[in-house]
């Protein structure tokens, strides 16, 4: 049974926490100083809780928000160029209702996906301490317990991968040890556990490189598809 309310409680303490004093403090800062280009916004400059369709079957888990895109705009991958590309792949998908993210008002809708992060505060470059990680844990097991129907949860980069598993190993499932690598296109079943599917992150330097191409971001979603079906069957 889907807890609407209790996903409204987690965004609301995701939103009012204020752990870490580094990423305050940069999160902050940065939503005064702001970048030129969005100089006449007013930046969200707070922790960001995840999003999406509460009955989702895929959970998909980031870094953590960009200085000037999920920081701006106050949702996960809204607003940059890692964003263009990931809910470009995920319409293609059948994911989301439109290929854009620009604004908390763009009309974006998720459809049996949710999306979060490793870690809810922009970090300065990009580089969360594992304190700041592990401070934000709590909130990624609240998601997995209120949504009761994930099936495949994608990681992108290898931060969310490990993060994830340590996640899954502390609550008691059999795991290997040590645990497995972190490898684009990297599928694991974990008895009694939602898949876990790897994904080089759609960060610029991945998509820009052509590390991580479209081609190669469609493929891991219809993995993680075919691994959601297979669960149900199973």
């Amino acid at each position: 049974m889907i807890d609407a309310t209790g996903l409204e409680q987690l965004s609301s303490r995701v939103i009012s926490c204020r752990r870490c004093p580094r990423l305050v403090a940069w999160r902050e800062e940065t939503a005064r100083a702001k970048r030129a280009a969005f100089a006449d916004e007013e930046y969200w400059g707070k922790a960001v809780p995840g999003f999406g369709d509460p009955e989702a079957w895929l959970l998909i888990v980031g870094l953590a928000p960009a200085a000037h895109g999920a920081n701006r705009t106050g949702r996960m991958f809204t607003g940059d160029r890692s964003g263009d590309f990931l809910y470009a792949a995920l319409h293609r998908a059948g994911l989301s209702n439109q290929a854009e993210a620009t604004s908390l008002r763009d009309g974006l809708r998720l459809e049996g996906a949710y999306i979060t992060a490793s870690v809810r505060c922009a970090p300065p470059g990009n580089r969360p301490t594992t304190q700041e990680r592990d401070n934000c844990r709590g909130y990624l097991e609240d998601e997995l317990d209120l949504l009761p129907s994930i099936r495949v949860i994608l990681t992108l980069g290898g931060f969310a991968f490990s993060n994830v598993l340590r996640i899954l190993r502390a609550r008691g499932l059999a795991l290997p040890s040590p645990l497995p690598r972190f490898a684009h296109a990297r599928v694991l079943e974990i008895p009694a556990a939602p898949v876990v599917v790897a994904s080089y992150h759609p960060s610029q330097q991945n998509t820009f490189t052509g590390r991580l191409t479209p081609e190669m971001m469609d493929s891991v979603l219809v993995r993680a598809r075919g691994s959601a079906r297979g669960t149900l069957e199973g």
